[in-house]
């Protein structure tokens, strides 16, 4: 099992130097660590500059932001970071667009978003977040030649559009295994977008599955808090940070926070209570010290991959593309491990058995109450 993701593995045998817009073959230095098993240099992507400009004014690889800002520590932020390292290392010109009306945008909004983009010369446009489905459907078929790539998508039955999924269940499931392995037994989970979004129940459900198999392990009953209250915006709220306070007040002990800029709500929260967070989507250990560790998805390093189908095959990509353990995408940070009571060396054998598939985790994405699912080593509780 590599200790690395997806994005590790991809940038093997590539250094970076980012200086400015389109990049050269200069060697970075080595700000992230070698990869596993190489000598080469990864990636620091805050070295590379988030605004690119454009001698002729166009700008060839683009990306329309979910909610929030682009410096979101979550979603936007490193779908961001794999555009501009494929941009600056291939010589492209790259340009992110946010949509007018911040976590209040519209379908109106991402449509001018995307346009602007085409408009601007993109030849593919980066869109994540399961809200472009709407726009996406409007703006694609006007622009054929475009590629669009929807991150946390699907199958949209459009030539030029190729959604990239994850199976965040087995990320979930990571994290809530270690989590109780560690001695967690009182634990939560909020979530975003009001328990409609399926990236982000399968992350809570994969949870949930994976702190029951663990208290199984342990002859333990996990407590658990599970709401979609205050999420469905994906934003930070001084409800949300009110509800999670009174969770750590009332004893919970580790908060599982899915849901982009939420993070910060549940950081005033943890960090006042001096209790613990799991991260999402990617290492936000970076971001407070209460973060005991993240259920991750390479963002970056799928962007880098889809990038690199597109302009290796010289062909549209369509359909859908979905990326678990089996493809090293999904998983919990070793790098920043803090964990005393489970291991790294735990944590890989217990890994290679969900790669394999001798650990099977269900992938209902419909399954916002596990309450219901007949978790046998769970209490869930008001």
């Amino acid at each position: 099992m590599k200790k690395k993701l997806l994005s590790i593995l991809l940038i093997l045998a590539m250094v970076f130097c980012f200086a400015a817009c389109g990049g050269n073959d200069e060697p970075a230095g080595d700000d992230q660590g070698a990869a596993e098993g190489g000598d080469t240099a990864v990636v620091n992507y805050d070295d590379i500059e988030d605004n690119c400009e454009s001698a002729d004014g166009t700008y060839q690889i683009a990306m329309v932001t979910d909610v929030g800002q682009l410096k979101d520590g979550s979603f936007n932020q490193f779908t961001w970071n794999g555009c501009k390292a494929y941009a600056s290392q291939n010589g492209k010109t790259y340009k992110y667009y946010q949509p007018a009306n911040g976590a209040k945008a519209t379908d109106d909004d991402r449509i001018k978003a995307m346009t602007d983009a085409c408009e601007a010369g993109a030849e593919v446009l980066v869109t994540p977040g399961f809200l472009q489905q709407t726009a996406l459907e409007t703006v694609a078929p006007q622009y054929p030649d475009v590629q669009f790539v929807f991150i946390d998508g699907w199958d949209l039955g459009i030539d030029n559009v190729v959604g990239v999924s994850y199976q965040e269940e087995q990320a979930g499931y990571l994290a809530g295994y270690a989590t109780v392995m560690e001695g967690y037994t009182k634990l939560g989970y909020s979530g975003g977008g009001g328990g409609s979004n399926p990236a982000c129940i399968k992350y809570g459900y994969g949870f949930a599955q994976g702190a029951n198999d663990a208290a199984g392990e342990k002859g333990v009953t996990v407590e658990m808090r599970y709401s979609w209250e205050h999420g469905s915006s994906f934003s930070d709220s001084p409800e949300l940070t009110a509800m999670l306070k009174g969770w750590y007040d009332a004893g919970t002990e580790a908060i599982f926070v899915a849901g982009g800029s939420m993070f910060n709500s549940c950081k005033d929260a943890a960090e006042t209570a001096e209790a613990a967070i799991i991260g999402v989507d990617v290492d936000q250990s970076i971001l407070s010290e209460a973060v005991i560790t993240s259920a991750m998805k390479d963002l970056a390093g799928s962007v880098i991959l889809t990038l690199g189908q597109y302009y290796d095959g010289g062909a549209l990509l369509n359909g859908s593309m979905v990326l678990g353990a089996a493809d090293d995408a999904v998983g919990i940070p070793t790098d920043t491990w803090s964990l005393e009571n489970w291991t790294v060396e735990d944590y890989e054998a217990l890994y290679a058995k969900v790669k394999s598939g001798e650990i099977a985790i269900d992938n209902d994405s419909t399954m916002a109450d596990p309450s219901t699912a007949g978790l046998e080593n769970i209490t869930f509780v008001k």
